[in-house]
């Protein structure tokens, strides 16, 4: 690779600086003293020629603990279980983890699915059971402990280990620009929702699969993200850009190997529990089909648009509180805006100038399900956390969406205040708004991406990479020649307008 000191590359193997590279963080360095100098130190040696303990790698780790040990502060006023005077949305320290060890009937020592049906899918319930029944079991003998507050901080130990081992995977697929995963590491959101759920056991598993994804083991990634897909459904959707993907390099031995495995993981993952307790297994499935629009949704926005103009009755309803009232109809619709969303993505992927990265189009399926979705809890915000600094590592537009998910995780907790009390706390416009802002700003990178797609010139991570550090198999491949001779074939002469002798 050529010099490219505009975009803060000495060659090849040298590390990315973002005070060089991303005009954002360029624009704040100034503040400091301007951009890193030819002549620092660099925290990011080699390996062999490390003289400094503190490296960049190990600066994004500590920021990541110290970002986990900071949420785990954040919620401590919870971790009693004796939410008293809502405790929980004043503090802003609810957690499903603690809510649902009751709620699910771990303190009375039941096996998830096999006593009570979950809501979840399995990997996830077998997670709460293997945690929670030992820390009943725990408090049976010794009934003075807290097993509610034993539950849930054996969950947020573990939930917060595989956060730093996603940041690890993705200082593994980013070894020439590690302060992309300063991004990650620093994110307000990880700080406000790291346990809020499980969401990190989906999240480490598919952060893992695509680390064996980029290492060319199609078999072990299929099976991590089947893994994955079986704690949490949209892990599942990164097999799609890569099965298009491989089209277009001629891969699909490698794709259909991945996809291969991954059906066969959650296949057998699920098996063990959908035969003997079907109705119970089946809860998951249930739930979502049943359930209206949820907060903070597109769907929940119209919604209130329609409340503006419509009385909501029979008669006098707009379209959004028609939807509301048949749940089937909503379903439908929210499905095929996700196909029609996935098959842009899809079409982008052939006919963009050059392939795209994988990340890329991860981060776009991905985001297009939370768009349309019905239901977009507060912790969602996770899963596009680590597809967002793989796909587009630049600070700007990145604080601009983590503050309006700070503003919308403010706002949601209002809202369940004022539904807990039956005092509103601000006016549902507020609410909204905020919801508008997530929304948006989600959006905006979104036109991001796809803009880096249609002009690769733009892509950061291609400054810094000759094609795709996440592709594995793909990185580096040729257009399959169909395509190829395609893109590559000369336009047609213009006709030449006949004349008339004279």
């Amino acid at each position: 690779m050529s010099t490219q000191s505009t975009a803060g590359i000495d060659d090849a193997g040298s590390s990315d600086h973002p005070s060089r590279s991303d005009g954002f963080v360029r624009g704040v360095s100034e503040a400091i003293g301007g951009p890193l100098g030819d002549h620092a130190v660099a925290l990011d040696r080699p390996a062999g020629r490390e003289r400094r303990f503190w490296t960049a790698t190990r600066i994004v780790l500590a920021l990541a603990c110290l970002t986990l040990a900071l949420h785990w502060v954040q919620k401590s006023p919870c971790q009693d279980g004796a939410w008293q005077n809502n405790v929980q949305y004043t503090r802003l320290c609810y957690t499903d983890v603690l809510a649902l060890y009751y709620a699910e009937g771990l303190n009375e020592g039941k096996v998830p699915y096999r006593d009570h049906p979950v809501e979840y899918p399995v990997l996830t319930g077998y997670f709460m059971g293997a945690l929670g029944l030992p820390v009943h079991a725990l408090g049976v003998d010794d009934p003075q402990i807290n097993q509610g507050r034993w539950f849930y901080n054996l969950n947020a130990l573990t939930l917060s280990a595989l956060a730093v081992a996603t940041v690890a995977m993705i200082l593994a697929l980013r070894r020439r620009r590690p302060w992309d995963a300063a991004l990650f590491a620093l994110a307000p959101a990880l700080l406000l929702t790291a346990t809020v759920n499980w969401d990190f056991l989906a999240i480490g598993l598919a952060a893992f699969g695509l680390a064996a994804w980029a290492r060319r083991h199609p078999a072990l990634a299929g099976v991590l993200l089947g893994l994955a897909g079986a704690a949490k459904m949209w892990p599942l959707f990164v097999l799609g850009p890569i099965l298009v993907l491989a089209v277009r390099a001629g891969r699909l031995r490698a794709a259909l190997t991945a996809l291969g495995t991954a059906l066969a993981a959650l296949v057998l993952v699920n098996l063990p529990v959908a035969i003997p307790y079907r109705e119970n297994w089946n809860r998951f499935f249930e739930l979502n089909t049943e359930r209206p629009i949820d907060w903070g949704t597109l769907w929940y926005i119209g919604r209130y648009l329609d409340g503006k103009v419509n009385t909501g009755v029979p008669g006098d309803q707009g379209p959004f509180q028609w939807l509301n009232a048949n749940i089937p109809t909503l379903n439908y619709l929210s499905y095929a805006l996700f196909l029609l969303a996935c098959l842009g993505v899809a079409a982008l992927a052939l006919l963009a100038p050059r392939r795209p990265r994988l990340a890329q189009l991860a981060f776009l399926v991905v985001a297009a399900f939370l768009i349309f979705s019905k239901v977009w809890s507060q912790q969602f915000v996770l899963w596009l956390l680590p597809l967002a600094v793989l796909a587009r590592p630049r600070w700007g537009a990145f604080i601009a969406w983590q503050v309006a998910e700070i503003g919308y995780f403010t706002a949601f907790y209002g809202e369940l205040l004022g539904a807990a009390t039956s005092r509103p706390v601000f006016p549902e416009g507020v609410f909204v708004l905020a919801a508008t802002l997530r929304l948006g700003t989600v959006v905006l990178l979104c036109v991001l991406v796809i803009r880096d797609i249609l002009h690769p010139e733009r892509d950061a991570v291609r400054r810094t990479y000759a094609d795709d550090p996440d592709g594995g198999v793909l990185d580096g491949a040729p257009d399959v020649p169909w395509l190829a001779d395609r893109r590559n074939r000369p336009a047609a002469p213009e006709p030449v307008p006949a004349t008339t002798p004279t």
